[in-house]
């Protein structure tokens, strides 16, 4: 059991930190991190988003998310597409800076996918990313439960 969950454990960290590496070496150039990267991928697959649905999408706080917008707007990679009353709801385009940026980026996240599963059929890469959904819905499910219980605890040592 012991082995099980370090192999689990290191290999979801290493994989996790393999694609922050990867994000963030192949966008220094333009000075992006990261979450700028996953900001602009999700942008130029959808057309326009919302700060919101981008938190949604990038599975980041809105903290992350605010600084990268500002990060992206300061820089010339999008704008607002209207201008609405809450920032969060206003939806967001990439400028034709973060169309090119943008499309760089799926390219080279189409590479990197070849290039990851060229040892595997199709019939097990499909079976990996239905495995791995497995996983991640059943962490969910726990997450879930630990924050009702949180919840429930805090409101019974304020009542």
């Amino acid at each position: 059991m012991k082995e099980r969950f370090e192999t689990f454990t290191v290999l979801i960290a290493k994989i996790s930190r393999n694609i922050r590496k990867i994000k963030n070496h192949e966008m220094a150039e333009y000075d992006l991190r990261s979450p700028h990267v996953s900001c602009l991928y999700y942008l130029y697959s959808s057309d326009s988003l919302t700060a919101a649905e981008l938190c949604e999408r990038c599975e980041e706080d809105k903290a992350t998310i605010s600084r990268s917008l500002d990060h992206l707007k300061k820089n010339g990679f999008l704008e607002n597409g209207t201008v609405g009353s809450k920032r969060y709801k206003t939806p967001l385009v990439l400028t034709d800076k973060g169309k090119e940026v943008g499309k760089k980026i799926s390219d080279k996240i189409n590479s990197v996918l070849d290039e990851i599963s060229r040892d595997l059929s199709e019939k097990e890469r499909v079976e990996f990313y239905r495995s791995l959904s497995v996983v991640s819905d059943g962490l969910d499910t726990i997450c879930s439960r630990l924050e009702e219980k949180s919840t429930r605890n805090a409101s019974n040592t304020i009542a």
